[in-house]
């Protein structure tokens, strides 16, 4: 079995059943691309060693993926699809007549037209298939002792533009380095910086938004992300919202 190995609390669970299951006949693949958020692609690589399972890193650019870089409304079509057909060639190079992710009953509530990729591409989702929420793989995670089951929700970084503002690498490239700094100086796992052109607007979780209100701390945000191009930068009081655009 290969899966389709993000270093999250659904992929990791999935990876550790599937090693444990399977042995040396199963697989972690992680694809290194510029939607991949600072941290994430290192944070895999732990993982993986940590589960003992074979792990094997890709390099794929979806701004290659026609039409992609439009920012449609299915953009996590267009890339789910990319993404799948490479995971299927490689299983295919290898012996492996099974590519799994860690879809589950959660995902089926939130805007997730890469669902419909994974059912075209014939991607095998157990979680899904059981039934299990978010909830549940993370309590699976937690009695197995995963470092990650408390990890926050990640997603690529396509998704802090709005539908329809073109997706470019510097774009990709700053949100990046303004989250991995917002994170670093208030010591936060969670922050995601929406790239509205010259605005930032910042999210995080509700109880962290009273970290803002440093003066030290803001001018040192203020400065880092004009640095990197925005001219304005705002921080959003209701709070993080999961596909804030979706709606």
């Amino acid at each position: 079995m290969l899966i389709a190995f993000s270093g999250g609390v659904d992929s990791s669970v999935l990876a550790f059943l599937a090693r444990q299951a399977l042995g040396d006949k199963a697989l972690a693949v992680t694809i290194k691309s510029p939607l991949l958020p600072p941290g994430e692609l290192e944070e895999a690589i732990m993982m993986a060693k940590w589960i003992g399972i074979e792990h094997v890193i890709i390099e794929l650019n979806e701004l290659e993926i026609p039409g992609f870089s439009n920012n449609p409304r299915n953009r996590c079509y267009l890339c789910k699809k990319f993404r799948f057909s490479k995971l299927k060639e490689i299983a295919m190079r290898k012996g492996f007549n099974v590519v799994a992710d860690g879809t589950n009953k959660s995902d089926l509530s939130e805007y997730r037209p890469g669902l419909k990729a994974a059912i075209e591409e014939g991607i095998y989702s157990p979680f899904l298939e059981a039934g299990l929420s978010k909830e549940d793989i993370r309590k699976i995670a937690r009695h197995l002792n995963l470092p990650v089951y408390d990890k926050p929700p990640s997603s690529c970084l396509a998704t802090r533009i709005p539908y329809g503002e073109n997706i470019t690498l510097e774009r990709l490239r700053r949100i990046g380095l303004a989250e991995k700094a917002i994170k670093e100086l208030l010591g936060i796992s969670m922050v995601r910086v929406r790239d509205h052109g010259d605005i930032a607007r910042i999210e995080v979780y509700r109880g962290d938004r009273k970290l803002f209100f440093n003066d030290e701390a803001l001018e040192i945000i203020v400065n880092e992300l004009k640095r990197l191009g925005f001219k304005f930068v705002t921080l959003d009081l209701e709070g993080y919202k999961s596909g804030c655009f979706d709606y």
